[in-house]
């Protein structure tokens, strides 16, 4: 892959919410604008409800799922070769291989791969003893033949092949060269009028005339009268029979069967150990529908690109693409707190304490001097109103809100409509599992050496928000078992009365809910007024109360 083929990743937390995804995408526009290069927004999980609204509205595309971005095979510099058909001669073939100095040809017919063709194979080929019909039995065309023994088709049908009979040299007289030429033979012989008038009278099918001499145009008419083809090289018979075995097509030598190949979204990693097993050289690489790509190698994978990557709204390794620890990260766009991604180098980084990744990324446009189009202006308000519970979330700062009121100008769109609709489409959980509708919007953080993982939903309705309680609860300890988390909470978040009902599973997970917010030990419901807000109201507490 060429490094003009080359393409910066954009993605937020596993579990998108409408931040991350609008984000992505409005960040990926303006990195692209100033960098020429091209930024593509991606997603690391399933959208929800809220996020597929927001871009259904304003109609833009779903981004493309990003699950993993340890290198793959199409990441890595692939050998790239013309379509080799399997007619192509081995001795074409063998000065192919020397030229582009490479030990494999790959054989494929309408892009699809059909076998592989070596230097060991064509060596091979010399070695093994073949009886003299193999140019039959391989259906050898005549202009191989005539390549082969570097001649010239002077009649006959070149394109036509030689399918029966064997190979014979007519180095006898007429009377021995009638016991054993027979019909359809492929005839090496001198400038003997009677040699080559013998072989047309035996209806040969080939005939090729050595050292260049001059053939009677009456000899010539017959041929061409009997469809034989006439073959004429300067080579002496010794010659041309040794050389004439090289015209045998690539395909009737080549591996067609159990063939190592490597699909292009393979990982690098899983290609080497199959690699380190087997002993070929090169491998080739299959794309979409089966489609032949190019050819890897061991060297090749020496200098695989790592992927390049620039995540927004989150900095959270366990909340991170898988394999983002072999990605090359650029930058870091975000409001939460510092965690636990690592680099490898240093990266620009920027995170400001507001209650929306958007709002940084739309400062962002105005530092650089590039307006933001109505539909991006869109998203990135789309995102603040969702973040900030439409101004309502303590994490919301004036920022927030002017920046929303700005953007909503640029789009033409009214807030508090836009937030209503934002809202009920978000809590129209219908058809979804309690499973999906607990993994909507949830992430996972580590305190010392607990791991827990807090979801959330919200609603403006109390009713509906009682139905996702009595869907949920029951799931809840065996999801915390199956995802290995110590504890799970999960905030039913009432945009109305600004408050969030939580409940919880995991050893201690209750008493330590109680404790960080000095609740009554017997509460049946553990109501969080005013609390709505994970990132700033409910995980801080809680890791404080962990770390205890």
């Amino acid at each position: 892959m060429s490094n003009d083929k080359r393409k910066v990743y954009v993605v937020g937390h596993k579990n998108p919410d409408t931040d991350s995804i609008c984000t992505a995408i409005a960040y990926a526009n303006l990195k692209t604008k100033l960098t020429q290069i091209k930024h593509e927004p991606r997603r690391a999980g399933q959208l929800n409800e809220e996020t597929q609204y927001v871009l259904e509205r304003f109609g833009v595309k779903v981004p493309l799922l990003l699950s993993d971005l340890r290198e793959q095979i199409k990441d890595v510099d692939l050998r790239e070769s013309e379509e080799i058909n399997g007619n192509l001669s081995i001795r074409t073939a063998w000065e192919k291989m020397t030229e582009m100095n490479t030990h494999t040809l790959p054989i494929t017919r309408d892009g699809m791969l059909e076998g592989v063709i070596t230097k060991g194979d064509i060596a091979k080929s010399y070695m093994d003893v073949y009886d003299n019909t193999m140019l039959a039995k391989a259906r050898t065309q005549y202009r191989n033949i005539a390549a082969a023994v570097e001649g010239k088709v002077e009649t006959g049908n070149e394109h036509g092949y030689f399918q029966k009979g064997k190979v014979a040299i007519a180095a006898s007289g007429k009377n021995l060269m009638t016991r054993f030429i027979e019909k359809d033979d492929l005839v090496i012989m001198g400038d003997r009028v009677d040699a080559q008038q013998c072989a047309i009278d035996m209806d040969a099918s080939c005939m090729v005339i050595c050292q260049g001499y001059p053939i009677s145009e009456d000899i010539l008419r017959q041929a061409e009268k009997k469809q034989i083809v006439v073959i004429r090289t300067p080579h002496d018979t010794f010659t041309a029979a040794q050389h004439i075995n090289q015209s045998i097509p690539v395909r009737f030598f080549m591996t067609r069967e159990n063939l190592v190949t490597f699909h292009i979204r393979d990982f690098v990693d899983d290609v080497k150990e199959v690699m380190a097993r087997k002993r070929f050289r090169d491998f080739p690489v299959l794309g979409n529908q089966g489609k032949f790509v190019g050819l890897v190698s061991r060297r090749r994978l020496l200098n695989v690109k790592k992927k390049q990557v620039i995540l927004v709204d989150h900095n959270e390794k366990n909340q991170a693409v898988d394999g983002v620890e072999e990605a090359d990260v650029l930058e870091i766009i975000d409001h939460h707190r510092l965690s636990s991604i690592e680099t490898m180098g240093p990266v620009y980084f920027r995170n400001q304490p507001v209650g929306c990744t958007a709002t940084i990324v739309y400062q962002m446009y105005e530092e650089n001097g590039i307006a933001v189009d109505a539909v991006n202006a869109a998203l990135l308000c789309s995102a603040i109103i969702s973040d900030t519970l439409m101004f309502r979330s303590p994490t919301c700062t004036p920022l927030d809100e002017v920046t929303a009121r700005k953007l909503a100008e640029i789009a033409s769109i009214n807030i508090e409509e836009l937030a209503q609709e934002m809202f009920n489409a978000g809590s129209n959980l219908k058809g979804k599992s309690a499973e999906e509708i607990l993994f909507l919007d949830f992430k996972q953080f580590t305190v010392n050496d607990t791991m827990f993982g807090v979801g959330q939903v919200n609603s403006m309705s109390a009713e509906e928000l009682k139905e996702i309680k009595e869907r949920v609860l029951p799931h809840m300890e065996k999801a915390r078992k199956n995802h290995g988390l110590n504890m799970i909470f999960f905030m039913l978040t009432n945009i109305i009365t600004e408050s969030s009902e939580l409940i919880c599973c995991g050893a201690e997970a209750r008493e330590k809910i109680i404790s960080a917010y000095d609740l009554q030990d017997d509460a049946e419901i553990l109501m969080l007024k005013g609390v709505v807000s994970r990132k700033k109201q409910l995980v801080p507490t809680l890791v404080g109360a962990l770390q205890q």
